[in-house]
């Protein structure tokens, strides 16, 4: 069960000084107006954790949902706005079959255990990326998850599946040029606002912290657009070990970051 902080179904839009009463002493360290908005992660090291405890890589994949469950809980007790995670890339369909259709099944069977829970906290899911590319049951799931919770008003949960931030900006380039051939907007329309709209994760804010796990340094084809004036958290630690703890570290740094997009120091 998820344990209640207090109260996981609120709005996430509200900034407090320091935390509310009864909150988890972890987060006595929290700057709780120096938070990101929109925090997105690459959840990197589900193999090679795996591969170190001398397991299959699938079990490193299973570990990986409890993770994410906890992340989530975390980003819903600290009020951020948006979470998006990187679940399924458009490059992953080259890893060995048996390791995608487990990875298919481990979404099917995450959406069926955890759906009425995400429900209960106010979760609103949309999944991110071309859906059309993922198995028909799969993307049933999909759609009903997201009318489930389309009315929600918490965190705004997105999960990347199937999904690269060039296709992304692809599809949005398209959308955009139909419109203009078919005289629905001019050519000079087509501005920053213009195409944030048409991509998978409008009306959220842009995001604020990229966390990646496992020690790569790059964001592999991850929210390009939304990232420009993101900062960076990398980690060694692998996906299926970042704990609460850990994500609360990443806020901490955060916090701690001197943000001038493109101007000067605000210190």
């Amino acid at each position: 069960m998820w344990k209640k902080i207090f109260g996981g179904g609120s709005s996430n839009s509200e900034r407090t000084e320091k935390a509310p009463a009864g909150a988890n002493p972890l987060y006595d360290r929290i700057n709780w107006q120096r938070l990101p908005r929109h925090v997105a992660v690459i959840m990197d090291g589900n193999g090679r954790w795996a591969q170190g405890k001398g397991l299959i890589r699938t079990a490193g994949h299973k570990a990986g949902v409890k993770t994410l469950k906890d992340v989530l809980k975390t980003a819903i007790d600290l009020r951020i706005e948006a979470l998006t995670v990187y679940a399924f890339s458009t490059e992953n369909w080259k890893r060995p079959r048996p390791e995608v259709e487990f990875l298919m099944k481990l979404f099917s069977e995450y959406l069926l255990k955890e759906l009425e829970e995400m429900n209960d906290y106010n979760v609103r899911i949309r999944f991110i990326g071309r859906m059309e590319g993922m198995p028909e049951g799969l993307q049933r799931q999909m759609r009903e998850a997201e009318a489930l919770m389309k009315d929600n008003t918490g965190i705004r949960f997105n999960v990347a599946a199937n999904y690269g931030g060039q296709d992304e900006l692809i599809r949005a380039a398209q959308s955009l040029a139909r419109q203009a051939a078919e005289g629905k907007i001019a050519p000079e329309d087509i501005d920053a606002e213009a195409i944030e709209q048409e991509l998978d994760t409008a009306g959220d804010p842009p995001v604020d912290l990229v966390i990646r796990t496992s020690g790569d340094q790059r964001l592999s084809n991850f929210l390009l657009w939304q990232s420009a004036y993101a900062e960076f958290y990398f980690t060694d630690v692998n996906w299926p070990d970042f704990t609460p703890a850990c994500f609360v570290d990443a806020m901490v740094d955060f916090a701690g970051r001197d943000r001038r997009f493109g101007g000067l120091t605000n210190k």
